[in-house]
């Protein structure tokens, strides 16, 4: 799988973030303003681990994967495909928060997937030559709105 780190740091505490990561509630389009709310669709939640569909809209079509999100471990919560339209099941996010070195929050955000459509395989190309600035920016956008 195509792997990309990206390191975030926010005035944003690790708490506020991880609330925001784990909201399944209609808000989470406002949220994450990334994932199209035509898309989006709440399976299940459990104690520690939901199933979501969500995804994206953008000029010539939509991407769109059912996840398994998972935050059993307190630092890191874990994103894994199920079933998608552009990526392989198996192919997984992971965002660890840490406390920032000066307050709010330090983030690691491992982005692996396995693309398996030609719009899949152009996304994890850019996403790679950039360096992971799209997922940085989409990210960032939601940190905004906390």
């Amino acid at each position: 799988m195509p792997r990309v780190d990206v390191h975030l740091d926010t005035d944003v505490p690790p708490d506020a973030i991880r609330r925001a990561l784990l909201d399944f509630s209609e808000h989470r389009p406002e949220i994450w303003p990334g994932i199209e709310p035509s898309l989006y669709e709440v399976y299940e939640v459990d104690a520690t681990w939901a199933d979501i569909r969500e995804g994206s809209k953008m000029p010539g079509g939509q991407v769109w994967a059912v996840e398994h999100y998972d935050w059993s471990d307190p630092e890191t919560i874990v994103w894994t495909v199920k079933e998608s339209n552009f990526c392989a099941p198996g192919s997984y996010v992971s965002a660890t928060l840490t406390p920032g070195p000066t307050g709010g929050s330090h983030l690691h955000i491992v982005w692996n997937r396995t693309p398996t459509t030609l719009a899949g395989r152009m996304a994890t190309l850019m996403i790679r030559l950039t360096r992971g600035r799209p997922v940085a920016a989409s990210m960032q956008k939601g940190l905004a709105n906390l």
